[in-house]
């Protein structure tokens, strides 16, 4: 079967978030463990595995996301990458509905080439900041949130763009503090450059140090910046060493993720 390699969240090659994606021709999905191995071997923060499903099902395929070590409830880019390859190798056209563990999903491609992914709203609930988390991440947060469920992160605000780029977080430490990681936020210093907020997001309790671009995590960073900014529609720039943009609108309990991707390698998987 076919393996393809992509890069989300970016218009340009080994930028953005890389992820497998792997569409299966069954009508289900192989056993875990084969799953988890060939996430294991591709290594990357996220492999897709999907199938087609009959006509007259509420969905058009199903979905799952493995990280290296584990599998995920949701996850944005690579579900743009599967969308992206769908679209691309001409598998689908127009709107593709998923079913995951997080429900149904909902991708539009757009003739610019981008693609719009309508996810749920992530639950945002404002905690106390946890003891010794300020040490973890190398900062001081002014705010935390829970993001609910299916995500699993702790959302802190830190005091401005500059601190969250230049966070060196014991990664460890980090991951005693939420199910899944830490999602690092602050407001944009210079909106002119073309984002409004900026983020950095490490997940160590799946096997992911810090994650290049993370659509999930814009679920929570989407409401909680429109409702400090006043607006609906924005664009988050997550600060990692790739780096990649990701527009936002938030729709009540909706949040539309919209951005590119390309396909770097395409493969052929023998095992």
């Amino acid at each position: 079967m076919r393996i393809r390699i992509v890069d989300a969240f970016t218009d340009r090659p080994f930028a953005g978030n890389p992820a497998g994606v792997v569409l299966l021709d069954s009508d289900g999905f192989p056993e875990d463990a084969w799953l988890r191995g060939v996430a294991t071997e591709v290594n990357h923060p996220e492999t897709a595995f999907a199938h087609p499903l009959p006509p007259g099902s509420d969905a058009d395929w199903a979905l799952r996301w493995f990280t290296p070590a584990t599998e995920v409830d949701m996850c944005g880019h690579a579900t743009l990458a599967t969308a992206h390859v769908l679209h691309t190798t001409g598998t689908a056209t127009g709107t593709v509905r998923f079913t995951a563990r997080c429900g149904i999903l909902v991708t539009t491609a757009h003739e610019d080439g981008t693609i719009t992914l309508d996810f749920p709203t992530a639950p945002l609930t404002p905690t106390a900041v946890p003891d010794g988390v300020d040490r973890a991440l190398g900062a001081t947060p002014r705010s935390a949130h829970d993001t609910g469920p299916h995500i699993g992160d702790l959302l802190l605000e830190l005091a401005d763009e500059a601190t969250v780029r230049s966070l060196t977080p014991d990664i460890a430490a980090l991951g005693r503090h939420s199910r899944r990681g830490i999602i690092a936020t602050a407001p944009a210093e210079d909106p002119a450059r073309g984002y409004d907020y900026v983020s950095r997001c490490f997940f160590p309790n799946v096997g992911v140090d810090e994650d290049s671009v993370t659509g999930s995590a814009h679920t929570a960073l989407a409401p909680f910046w429109s409702a400090r900014l006043g607006r609906d529609e924005l664009t988050g720039c997550q600060a990692s060493a790739r780096g990649g943009l990701v527009r936002t609108a938030t729709r009540g309990d909706r949040t539309l993720l919209t951005g590119s991707a390309v396909t770097v390698i395409d493969g052929e998987l023998l095992a």
